[in-house]
């Protein structure tokens, strides 16, 4: 897989979601991805942009343009340093929530994406890795 774009959006406050969600529509129109495509996207940047902030203390977001032969997509990393998730199962079933949300952040995206990564560990932050091919 080759990137052949990159850009980060930091992930610190509310108003870094819009930018990151605004971000996200802007490549994935750009590469051409049907509105639907888009709307999924955005809505997935939208949870994991928040669970980075809320969750993980704040973080990043990394967007790279892929190329997989003929396959074009957009891979969103979402980082932090934050406390990790102790249960990763549990955090993946729908419905469930540390918090106050409706307990569909990381369940919910992973049903918008083509490909959903996690990796965590308690005390060593979570790094969400999700690519949508176009």
């Amino acid at each position: 897989m080759q990137t052949t774009h990159s850009e980060v959006v930091p992930l610190r406050a509310e108003q870094d979601v819009v930018h990151a969600r605004q971000a996200v529509r802007r490549l994935a129109q750009e590469r051409g991805f049907r509105l639907i495509d888009q709307t999924k996207l955005v809505t997935a940047t939208s949870e994991l942009s928040r669970n980075t902030i809320v969750y993980g203390r704040g973080g990043e977001l990394r967007i790279e343009v892929v190329e997989d032969g003929i396959r074009t997509g957009l891979r969103l990393t979402f980082a932090d340093e934050g406390p990790g998730i102790a249960d990763l199962g549990l955090a993946l079933t729908d419905g469930w929530t540390s918090g106050n949300g409706l307990g569909m952040g990381l369940s919910g995206s992973r049903r918008l994406v083509n490909e959903f990564d996690i990796d965590t560990a308690p005390g060593a932050g979570t790094r969400v890795t999700v690519v949508r091919w176009r």
